[in-house]
């Protein structure tokens, strides 16, 4: 399913080709043959009508795939069955044929307040950690990189980048299904690092920061936003069990302690340029989820509360520079 063997190009990438493969290959064949919920996806997938797109647009808030009109009612009706058994969409917002997608995240507010600060990644090779559907690859490709490699280890998540990227057809962007650990160490290769939404699901934040700096080319940005609480304490939030509903919430920091962090793993420059509180606008419950979402975790006699007592989320935007090591 994947077009690994473009990577054959690149130079950086073409040593590491074979270990690659092997990976990806073992993960997909679980997927696609023992794994229940990789068969059911799976054949989700098959019910994509084989149809070419007239046009795309990954430019826009909504990224767009296609027109009604390219397709007849009866492949309108198998594409939207398709959709609908890739669920949950968690990031998003897709038109796809005509079928808008209307994911749990408004991935747009947070694309657009990255963009913002985003210098130009021509020719650039970037890495988009937790990768989800792609909505970042895809945003990030009309900047004319020389590669977008994304690594999204979950099912759903990995054959929704496949159902939109089969039509979506743009050269040099590929998503593995491997975790940030399974990915070889192809040390100084990427010039442009995005960690959006993952740090705060990590044990160990500062080992994932290391391993991330071993793969920035010196000089190379990482892009960071993770949950932050609120202050200038030199500390970081570990919920005892649960935060907003997650088991897999570990450490929390204010912008200061996470600065540190990030300065002892080998990052300079480093700048918080945007908190913001996440809000229904940007997470809520949609008919593509089946999930509960923002409102149901926060407190319903206090929003500015989780509905185990902690602060609501609030996110941050932190830019840092890979330093030579």
């Amino acid at each position: 399913m994947n077009r690994l063997a473009e990577l054959s190009a690149d130079p950086a990438m073409a040593p590491h080709l074979p270990e690659l493969i092997r990976a990806v290959s073992a993960r997909e064949e679980n997927f696609f043959q023992t794994n229940k919920k990789g068969m059911a996806l799976a054949r989700a997938l098959e019910k994509l009508p084989t149809v070419r797109p007239s046009s795309n647009d990954v430019d826009q808030d909504r990224i767009r795939i296609g027109t009604r009109d390219d397709l007849d009612d009866s492949q309108s009706s198998r594409l939207h069955e398709a959709l609908t058994g890739l669920k949950p969409w968690r990031k998003g917002p897709f038109d796809v044929f005509g079928i808008p997608v209307d994911s749990e995240w408004n991935s747009a507010i947070k694309w657009n307040r990255l963009a913002a600060h985003l210098p130009s990644q021509s020719g650039k090779r970037v890495l988009d950690i937790g990768a989800s559907c792609g909505y970042y690859m895809f945003r990030m490709a009309s900047h004319q990189p020389a590669l977008v490699l994304g690594i999204e280890p979950y099912a759903t998540f990995y054959f929704q980048f496949l159902a939109l990227s089969g039509y979506l057809s743009i050269p040099r962007v590929h998503c593995l299904p491997l975790r940030l650990e399974e990915l070889p160490v192809i040390r100084r290769c990427f010039d442009t690092i995005l960690c959006m939404g993952i740090l705060y699901h990590r044990r160990s934040p500062l080992d994932t920061l290391l391993q991330i700096h071993q793969l920035m080319a010196p000089g190379g940005q990482l892009v960071l936003e993770t949950l932050i609480i609120e202050g200038d304490g030199e500390m970081a939030l570990f919920p005892k069990k649960r935060y907003a509903r997650m088991n897999n919430i570990f450490f929390i920091p204010s912008v200061t302690c996470l600065s540190h962090w990030l300065a002892r793993c080998g990052f300079a420059d480093i700048r918080c340029v945007d908190i913001s509180r996440t809000t229904p606008d940007e997470q809520r419950k949609t008919d593509w989820i089946d999930t509960q979402s923002l409102t149901d975790f926060l407190d319903p006699r206090d929003p500015a509360k989780t509905v185990e007592g902690y602060p609501a989320p609030v996110r941050a935007m932190v830019l840092a520079t890979a330093s030579p090591k």
